[in-house]
């Protein structure tokens, strides 16, 4: 970390070290995005703020999943400011993929300001017992995994990025970028986050809170018991149903039922039933011209507010700004004015 005196202003500023961790297979995505937003705001300024590093163990060439191949300097000793791990094919043992997290690097984690990672490169930082007792997401797709993997880690899946302490993690591809704004805007500020979000043409930016994508209407849990109660909520999606009534369904205690429902599938019961209805819900806003009233009965919200306000939590957007969306999207593209040949 260097420190420089800016032109003019009577304030010391910082160059920060912020070390992209990649390793064979790694998605090339998560490393774009956010390098994109670093690079970019060290562009808006006439000092250099962020001095960035592509690193690897062994350093040199590493090709990602796409088969695009990138330089990598070897992993130094000296502490970073910020290191950031790629998501990609880490779901066996981050040993086996040349990124052994040894004594020496979890001294070098240690001693680095700010520790994050982007999708799948949670499980690097699990790995390395940096996430126990945390709060953590990764990509939808994996939550449930990670949870049964990483049973001490407070996993929430239903977010794109998150920040605990000095550990940031956040879901995949775009939602780096997503981390990264966040992080700028800590670092430099909302107005140098904000001209980043503009040249990247990405929305300024999308909170933390917000949730992912899920597939939860199409999950299948390792564990028969909660498939089942998967199943039964979707077919008895209108009625009441309350953590006793699920656990009845799977022949558990209230509290084995929540416990095991999380692990296997990164949601609580009440969350899960809140996410099929909107989901459920989604499809008819986006598809017909039922009244929102309507349909937030026929799926099982008490009243239209509570699914406004679960469809703006979820999905980012209200019933009718997605029934908008979905309607400029079928709309046809205006035809050209026919030229007459009056000759």
């Amino acid at each position: 970390m260097k420190r420089h005196t800016a032109r003019d202003v009577d304030t010391t500023v910082i160059t920060r070290d912020v070390a992209f961790v990649v390793y064979p297979q790694f998605q090339i995505q998560d490393l774009s995005g956010p390098l994109s937003a670093f690079e970019s705001a060290s562009r808006q300024h006439e000092y250099l703020p962020y001095n960035l590093h592509i690193i690897s163990r062994e350093g040199g060439l590493v090709t990602s999943s796409s088969g695009l191949s990138v330089a990598t300097d070897a992993i130094r000793s000296e502490p970073y400011d910020t290191i950031i791990f790629t998501g990609g094919d880490v779901l066996t043992n981050p040993a086996e993929l040349g990124l052994e997290i040894g004594d020496e690097f979890r001294k070098i984690l240690r001693a680095t300001r700010r520790v994050a990672s982007v999708c799948t490169g949670a499980f690097f930082l699990a790995a390395a017992g940096l996430l126990n007792g945390r709060r953590a997401t990764t990509h939808w797709k994996y939550v449930g995994q990670f949870q049964r993997m990483y049973p001490k880690i407070k996993v929430d899946g239903d977010r794109i990025f998150t920040r605990d302490g000095d550990i940031w993690t956040s879901a995949g591809v775009t939602a780096g970028i997503d981390l990264a704004l966040a992080m700028i805007e800590d670092d430099l500020g909302v107005e140098t986050s904000k001209t980043v979000a503009q040249m990247l043409v990405v929305y300024h930016r999308r909170p933390g809170g917000q949730s992912q994508f899920s597939a939860m209407l199409d999950m299948e849990p390792t564990s028969n018991r909660i498939r089942t109660v998967l199943t039964y909520i979707r077919e008895h999606l209108t009625e009441t149903l309350s953590t006793e009534r699920l656990a009845d369904v799977a022949h558990l205690s209230p509290r084995q039922f929540g416990r095991s429902f999380l692990i296997e599938t990164g949601e609580t019961p009440a969350k899960a039933v809140e996410r099929l209805r909107a989901e459920v819900a989604r499809v008819r806003v986006e598809r017909s011209v039922e009244p929102i009233e309507i349909i937030a009965r026929d799926v099982g919200f008490t009243d239209p507010e509570r699914m406004r306000r679960a469809f703006v939590r979820i999905f980012g957007h209200p019933p009718q700004s997605l029934r908008r969306m979905a309607a400029d999207l079928r709309s046809p593209e205006p035809s050209l004015p026919r030229k007459v040949n009056h000759s």
